[in-house]
């Protein structure tokens, strides 16, 4: 009888999956892919997700290690799942076992056991109420407890009973000890006293959406939802969820910001009172974990994450929604380089689900999609509420006094907007005090040691630190060149702007929301608490602040500089900034107040900007798809770029070069190979980059050329030399 052999993935950069004998003493039944086992690896011991149960292998089966350890009894991935990653491994042509290693959370990688949720009710038992009055006449605070569980119902949360009872961990243990009470893990709704809400009256541009995609729960498709920024698409998500819900569907969201998340939790927990997982890398391993279980199990009716939360298993889908689907952020930049919006439309076809892609400002990937009639396409255009969209004004900053940046026509227009009692945002997409500190005696500039890039000035910790590889070093008190003693900053950062605005407006409170101020947990969720509740006047922030956030008091946005983007290397810098500019700006007069938008330049006459304050941005994006289609670049076109980085810029360039040779061979005329060549920044945390670019006209020639490139590129000559990484339809050229 043939042996069975067990094919697993492993997290190691091989395309491929291993081949082991199973563990001894453990039923051949009890062995179902999905199940992680522990294996010899090399020297050492890794964890294992089975994918496949074989009669037979390649290998000789004296060669064939067997397995050390069942780790679960029941598989964490079903069929499904792993057929859909199998599926994203080959479609990004990355290793197998690292992408499906990255659907479970960072502890079951590493082999340990599932994490016990933990108690957050507390339930009397049986007998409890039994012994009320003659177990606990002697002890009036275990007595009085118990009172109060019986008044609400037998059971309470945890975190209220705490807040009653100071002294609860005392009395809880005592109370266990006599078997009267228990702690148990359960799904209670939000206390908030009042019953599920219906939701808003939709207006009719909403309810067209919310019965287009209503009609079609059970079974896919795809549509675009362009809704102007402040028309109540997050009000369509929560009544698209509520009917998914009710027909025993699971619903899951993704946003692309964590800075997103509180305050679309909050909605979604109040209007829906349903089991609902999060996850995102703001929270603990143990918490994501335990969410992750809550969505494996299906017993949450709702997931709500950022872009790996769409590789995470969810039985009975049957809805997905996809928050800012533009934003670059659903890329993933390192490892395994997937776009969650793009695994999204994958994910929900193969549950059989509708798809909903919203956004003021739509990729032209998604726009050219609709268009041609791949996605169904439905607007709002107009504001919930009747609000009306903000006017946009240029201010030309050349030739101008500025007082850290800000230039006279905004300082005016800010006193007027404070002293009317109205709030005020300023952007400035940098954070840091400066970009860099410059010597004015010889001229020299706080450049990284290990990037081509500059290291940013930190007043507040007196630092330089490098944005990009992370490396940092205190202020020098002197130039290092020359020896001069005063070191100045150039240019704006958020950091700056909060110290020049808290002197000019000392009666208006501040706040500033960027990676510096909200690294703590829970800080974030309070600084935009603050703004909300109309106590800060001013508010300061990068992108963070750029979409998804509702701040009523806000009448007046300034963008301080918007002219980064209008001449960036990358062909997509014009779009990433006309969205940029958009969502920013769509942050002004969604309360009574009607909005104002300044945008700092010093270019006025750029007919991005001109076309943007003057037309909108549909009108941008035509145009830009005009331009793209005439250049044959994506959308019109599919890439896929092969990066490598060595100690030496030659050794990446040479090992390019001959990843260049074999693709010549295998492209034939219907595919360009271009390069290679150093990649914009070409120095990055002490490694040097140089690229290849591969493009075709159709998606299948460039992934069957993709299909025999890479595995040879593992033999090339120069293949141990570099470190090397494959992007398929990558979100930026750097």
């Amino acid at each position: 009888m043939p042996e069975t052999i067990l094919r697993l993935a492993l997290p190691a950069p091989v395309w491929g999956l291993f081949d082991y004998l199973p563990p001894r003493n453990v039923d051949a039944q009890a062995l179902r892919p999905g199940q992680r086992l522990m294996v010899p690896f090399g020297r050492g011991r890794r964890c294992g997700l089975l994918v496949e149960v074989a009669g037979g292998s390649g290998v000789p089966r004296g060669r064939l290690k067997r397995v050390e350890k069942l780790l679960d009894e029941k598989p964490l991935l079903d069929a499904a799942h792993l057929e859909f990653l199998r599926w994203a491994a080959g479609y990004y042509h990355h290793p197998p076992g690292e992408v499906l290693m990255s659907a479970l959370p960072v502890r079951l990688r590493k082999g340990r056991p599932l994490l016990r949720r933990a108690p957050n009710r507390v339930c009397l038992s049986e007998e409890g109420a039994g012994q009320l009055l003659e177990g606990l006449s002697r002890a009036p605070r275990q007595q009085e407890l118990v009172r109060w569980l019986l008044d609400a119902g037998g059971c309470s949360g945890l975190e209220a009973l705490r807040a009653r009872f100071p002294t609860a961990p005392a009395i809880l243990r005592a109370l266990r000890e006599k078997g009267i009470v228990t702690l148990v893990h359960e799904w209670e709704p939000p206390p908030t006293g009042k019953p599920l809400q219906p939701g808003y009256a939709l207006n009719e541009e909403q309810q067209a959406v919310v019965e287009s995609v209503s009609a079609e729960l059970g079974r896919y498709g795809a549509w675009l939802l362009e809704g102007v920024t402040g028309s109540g698409k997050t009000e369509v998500y929560l009544q698209l969820a509520q009917r998914a819900i009710a027909q025993g569907r699971n619903v899951l969201l993704l946003v692309p910001e964590i800075s997103l998340t509180p305050q679309l939790v909050a909605r979604f927990r109040e209007r829906l009172q349903v089991p609902t997982a999060l996850l995102h890398s703001a929270r603990s391993e143990g918490e994501r974990e335990q969410d992750w279980q809550l969505a494996a199990s299906g017993r949450a009716r709702l997931v709500i994450g950022t872009r790996s939360a769409v590789l995470a298993p969810m039985p009975e889908l049957g809805l997905v929604l996809v928050d800012e689907e533009h934003d670059p952020s659903y890329k993933q930049q390192e490892g395994f380089r997937y776009s969650a919006r793009d695994l999204a439309l994958v994910r929900a076809h193969r549950a059989g689900c509708p798809v909903l892609l919203g956004s003021a400002t739509p990729s032209l990937e998604t726009l050219k999609n609709a268009a041609e009639g791949r996605y169904r396409w439905m607007k709002l255009r107009r504001r919930a509420g009747g609000a009306v969209p903000p006017a946009m004004h240029l201010v030309d900053v050349r030739n101008q006094r500025q007082e850290g940046g800000l230039s006279a026509p905004l300082l005016a227009m800010l006193e007027e907007t404070l002293s009317g009692g109205q709030q005020a945002m300023i952007f400035l997409n940098r954070r840091g005090y400066a970009p860099v500190l410059t010597c004015y005696a010889c001229g020299w500039l706080s450049d990284c040691p290990r990037c081509d890039a500059r290291q940013t000035y930190h007043c507040r910790w007196h630092k330089l630190i490098c944005h990009h590889c992370g490396s940092e070093r205190p202020v020098p008190k002197a130039c290092p060149a020359c020896g001069a003693e005063e070191l100045h900053p150039l240019g704006q950062g958020t950091e700056q702007l909060e110290q020049v605005l808290e002197q000019r407006f000392p009666r208006y409170p501040l706040v500033r929301i960027d990676r510096d101020t909200t690294s703590r947990k829970g800080s974030l969720q309070r600084l935009l608490e603050e703004v909300r509740q109309g106590r800060a006047g001013l508010l300061v922030g990068t992108q963070m602040l750029a979409k998804g956030h509702h701040f009523p008091g806000v009448s007046l946005v300034a963008m301080v500089d918007v002219d980064g983007g209008l001449f960036g290397a990358d062909f997509r810098a014009a779009e990433r900034m006309a969205q940029l500019i958009v969502q920013v700006a769509g942050r002004a007069g969604r309360g009574e107040h009607p909005g104002r938008v300044l945008l700092q330049t010093r270019f006025p006459d750029h007919p991005l900007l001109q076309t943007l304050v003057r037309e909108g941005y549909p009108a941008f994006a035509a145009q830009a798809l005009a331009e793209r289609k005439a250049a044959e670049l994506p959308p019109y076109s599919h890439q896929a770029l092969l990066r490598a980085s060595a100690t030496r810029l030659e050794t990446a360039e040479e090992f390019l070069q001959q990843a260049a040779e074999v693709a010549a061979t295998l492209a034939g005329s219907h595919i360009a190979v271009w390069g290679p060549v150093p990649a914009p920044m070409p120095r990055r945390a002490g490694k040097f980059r140089a690229q290849l670019l591969l493009q075709a006209a159709e998606r299948k020639p460039l992934q069957q050329l993709l299909d025999g490139l890479v595995p040879r590129l593992q033999k090339l000559p120069d293949a141990t030399r570099v470190r090397w990484s494959l992007d398929v339809d990558p979100a930026d050229l750097y």
